[in-house]
Order: C-alpha cells, then structure tokens, then sequence
C-alpha cells in the first residue's frame, strides 16, 4: 500500500484496499499511506474514517509549496549538475561570502559551448549565482563544486544550505549546512524515507520524491518560480579563489 502511494499508482491502492489492506496503520514517520495520499495529487483517494487526523496547517502549507516548486522545475535536466540552495541571502551577498570574482566572458563562453573540452579543474572554479525568492541558488552545470563542504558552510553562516551534486555515476548527493557548520552529508534527496525518519523527513521526501533539485530548494524554505537557477542563465558567472573545498 506504502509503494502503491508512494508512485503514484492509485489503482493498485485501491486495489490493495479492496482486498482488505489498512490504508490507515502508521508505517514510517507516523505516517500512514492513507495520511500520505492526502499530500499528493489525490488527496481524495480514500475516505478519511472519523477520528483520523488530517494533514496540519503547516503540512497543507508545505505540499502547495512542493507542488508549486516541482511544477517551476519540471523537465530540468540536472544531472551531473551541483547546486548550493542558501536561505536568507542573495548573489551579491553569496558572492561576497565566497570571495569570488566576475568570470572571464572568452574562458566562459568555451567553457559553456564544450564543458568536456575544457580543462576540468580550471573549470570548477566557475559557478553561476541567481537570486530567487527566499535566496539564492549556486549552480555548476558541469561538475561538483557548487556542492562542496567549502561552498555550502561559507554561504550558510547564520543561515541554512543544502548542496546537491547529481553525481552521474552514483545518483544525488545531499549535503546540509548550517551556521558554517555540516549538519549532514552522504544524502539522497528526491530518495525514498527511511525507518527512523522524522514525521518531517517523510512528508518532504514524499512531496519531493524523484525531484533531488526541487529538494535541494525546498529544504531551506527557496521558491525559484522556474528553472533559470538551475539550468542558467544565472544572474552572474563567477570565479571562486584556489582553495581546497573539500575542507570546511
């Protein structure tokens, strides 16, 4: 019933009720299916029995948000793309925090015509920057430096960061910073929940399942209205100083 929910295939829940399952037992999170479809795209899929609670203020408000966000990002294609998504500053103040400085227009126009051609480590000195609601948004198209430890905990002092690295061999890669400091790393946004996964963790994995982009915005509270941030142009091209961004 959890799987049939989870994608989006509401005939085999249906089914799956008929033939006697609960869509009501909590599973992970506290979550139960039934509770989990009134999120989703069909809210009405099963009757709410009398006594079980529906979603929250804060949930309603949390699955139109997704889905507006999904909907801004859809048919992105991303991978093998980094981003930094950090609340509550915008490129200006992003590019200030990074010491980074305006992109030379000629290495810039090669690098963005043949990325693969281009010397790949002089390459991931370059990121876009873009201001959107709520933030802004780091994008590399062509490598994983816009999600590195020494990206995300410069642009997240006092503030809050998600770095995602779509990495093509070995799928999404999340990272969270907050107040300069990682808060988690080895992540899978866009990922199914796990057991042991806050009532929280299942309701944005669910609202942003198979979308690791729209999460990486979603989780600090960005509401990009399309994908410009991600797939470019951005507001500014940048090159950030020689460092080891490896390291905090």
């Amino acid at each position: 019933m959890w799987e049939a929910v989870w994608s989006d295939r509401p005939d085999n829940a249906l089914a799956l009720a008929a033939a006697g399952a609960d869509p009501w037992k909590p599973l992970i999170g506290g979550w139960s299916p039934g509770r989990l479809s009134l999120a989703g795209p069909k809210p009405d899929l099963f009757a709410v029995p009398e006594g079980i609670r529906g979603l929250s203020l804060v949930e309603r408000t949390a699955a139109r948000a997704a889905a507006r966000l999904v909907a801004a990002l859809a048919g992105v294609h991303y991978e093998g793309t980094s981003l930094a998504c950090v609340a509550g500053i915008d490129a200006e103040e992003a590019i200030r925090r990074l010491e980074a400085a305006p992109a030379c227009s000629r290495e810039l126009e090669q690098l963005r015509e043949e990325p693969w051609a281009h010397n790949f480590d002089a390459s991931l000195q370059i990121v876009g920057v873009t201001t959107v609601r709520g933030g802004c948004v780091l994008t590399q198209p062509w490598g994983y430096a816009a999600s590195t430890p020494g990206v995300v905990t410069r642009l997240s002092a006092g503030t809050l960061c998600y770095g995602l690295y779509a990495n093509p061999k070995s799928g999404n890669q999340g990272r969270i910073a907050r107040n300069g400091s990682l808060e988690g790393s080895d992540l899978h946004p866009g990922g199914a929940p796990t057991p042991g996964d806050s009532s929280e963790e299942v309701l944005a994995s669910y609202l942003y399942r198979h979308d690791a982009a729209a999460y990486a915005c979603g989780f600090p509270g960005l509401r990009p209205t399309d994908a410009r941030a991600v797939t470019g142009p951005p507001d500014m091209w940048v090159e950030l100083p020689q460092r080891n961004y490896w390291e905090q």
